[in-house]
């Protein structure tokens, strides 16, 4: 008896430690082709947690492992908006395609947390629209102080009053807390900055008074720059000015140096800088190196940074989820292996292509380059290198019945071995190679020897594509227009962070 009820214990404490969020809704007057995502709004990758398909009556439903307790951003229709979430809630989301998700309503869960969210920030919408910023930047110091110190006292009246009405949980309480100590912060910042510009002095310095106020704000950094993206602004812009001194005398004379490597340095040497903002930040300015058709020795400094100078593993492991998202596999890396199925259900490896060149092309039904863009330009590829290479189309749409539909359909008459990656964007080979809903249609290239010969490309109107392809098969492809598109342009950071400034770069 004793045995069984230890585990009946067991059970419920790592049920009420669960991290998964459970997420199901109606869009009303959505398309099917339409998709929502989650992403962690503090976070330094910013890469979406998960991908939900709608179904002709635009319902929905999924679930994620939630990395934190705190603020995620809904994606959805290139809109986007804030929703506070904690591992373990079963919530219920509703809207109007129209409106949504600027307007939603939440049931379940998560309804307290987030009707307070919602319910401040139409108040600082209102609030905002009142003030004239303009006015109080302009200011002497001892009236700008006053203004600062009444909006704090405002918002946080406001922040007392809804507290006390929707009765909201202790995380989402503290982070809006912070979250108005970090908005003074910022406009504390923005002042300095614009009286050291108005009064032609770069040395220019604010009083004492100013300084005590702003120290006042600060609290328990630590927290505060792990949840509010907004507070790395803020410590970005503080260190500037210095940062900008360092950078200029150490890239001196250098061409090849990049601002990851720079600020490294610079932050080694700041005492007064916690290692976990250290962390943060660094990660935030090695995220801006990362991007597509950087140079490979680039990504090499990248990632020395991420292994040698940032401490946390957490940010460790989403920068090397972005590096992934961004560029794809090492060139000259093995390529994985997948679990894949065809059509008739049985599986398929990438192995049995060993002996030839290959490339894999992954893309989904409901991805809107498809058709319009991309298949009239891989039919030409296809079959120009036909006979000296093979191609493997990876479907990853939700279910293997669209998988069926979408391929005979779309890629009919094309060449190839078609193949699905069963959960779709949460397949096995999905993970592996870094594909995201926001860089579909996407492709890769591998040599005869089964390894990886190309980053992940979104164009196949880039020269360095028929370069590649060029060498591996031997033949000799007619010059292609440039800008050939399969989709205009991929987005590195879906997740709608508050843009933060980085330090100003080098070179």
């Amino acid at each position: 008896m004793k045995k069984y009820l230890l585990l009946f214990i067991i059970t419920a404490f790592v049920m009420s430690c669960s991290k998964k969020v459970e997420v199901k809704g109606k869009i009303t007057g959505s398309s099917p082709l339409e998709r929502i995502e989650f992403v962690e709004a503090s976070g330094v990758a910013t890469l979406p947690l998960v991908n939900i398909g709608l179904d002709k009556g635009g319902n929905f439903t999924g679930s994620f492992e939630a990395p934190k307790d705190g603020m995620y951003v809904i994606n959805y229709a290139g809109r986007q908006n804030l929703i506070y979430l904690e591992g373990g809630q079963k919530l219920n989301i509703s809207g109007n395609a129209m409106t949504f998700p600027n307007e939603f309503v939440v049931t379940g869960d998560a309804k307290k947390n987030n009707d307070f969210l919602q319910a401040s920030q139409k108040f600082l919408g209102e609030y905002g629209s009142k003030i004239n910023i303009q006015q109080l930047m302009s200011g002497d110091e001892k009236t700008f102080l006053k203004g600062a110190q009444k909006i704090e006292a405002d918002i946080n009246k406001n922040v007392e009053e809804l507290a006390q009405k929707n009765n909201p949980s202790k995380g989402i309480l503290e982070w809006k807390k912070n979250d108005v100590k970090v908005t003074i912060l910022n406009l504390l910042a923005n002042y300095e900055m614009s009286q050291r510009q108005m009064s032609g002095n770069p040395s220019f310095k604010v009083s004492k008074a100013f300084k005590d106020y702003e120290t006042k704000l600060e609290g328990d950094k630590d927290v505060m720059v792990k949840t509010i993206p907004l507070y790395r602004q803020y410590l970005l812009v503080k260190m500037s000015p210095d940062f900008q001194k360092y950078a200029e005398a150490k890239a001196k004379g250098k061409t090849d140096v990049t601002t990851s490597e720079i600020f490294a340095q610079f932050l080694k040497d700041r005492k007064e800088v916690s290692q976990t903002a250290k962390d943060y930040l660094l990660a935030f300015v090695v995220a801006q190196d990362i991007h597509p058709g950087a140079p490979a020795k680039n990504m090499d400094k990248v990632k020395k940074i991420i292994d040698t100078d940032i401490t946390d593993a957490g940010i460790k492991a989403d920068l090397v989820k972005m590096q992934l998202a961004v560029n794809g596999l090492k060139v000259g890396e093995p390529a994985p292996e997948a679990a894949l199925i065809k059509a008739d259900g049985k599986s398929y490896k990438l192995s049995e292509n060993k002996g030839k060149p290959y490339m894999l092309f992954f893309y989904a039904s409901w991805n809107p380059y498809i058709s319009e863009a991309t298949v009239p330009v891989l039919k030409e590829v296809v079959n120009f290198y036909k006979s000296k290479m093979n191609f493997v189309f990876v479907n990853v749409d939700d279910t293997k019945d669209q998988f069926v539909k979408t391929s005979s359909a779309l890629l009919k008459g094309i060449p190839g071995t078609n193949v699905y990656g069963e959960k779709g964007l949460d397949s096995d080979i999905a993970k592996k190679y870094g594909v995201y809903g926001f860089k579909l249609p996407c492709f890769v290239i591998v040599d005869k020897d089964g390894k990886i010969a190309s980053r992940s490309f979104v164009n196949l109107g880039e020269q360095e594509v028929v370069t590649i392809l060029d060498k591996l098969t031997g033949l000799s492809a007619p010059k292609v227009q440039p800008n050939v598109q399969m989709m205009p342009g991929m987005p590195v950071d879906p997740s709608a962070q508050p843009a933060n400034p980085q330090p100003a770069p080098t070179k």
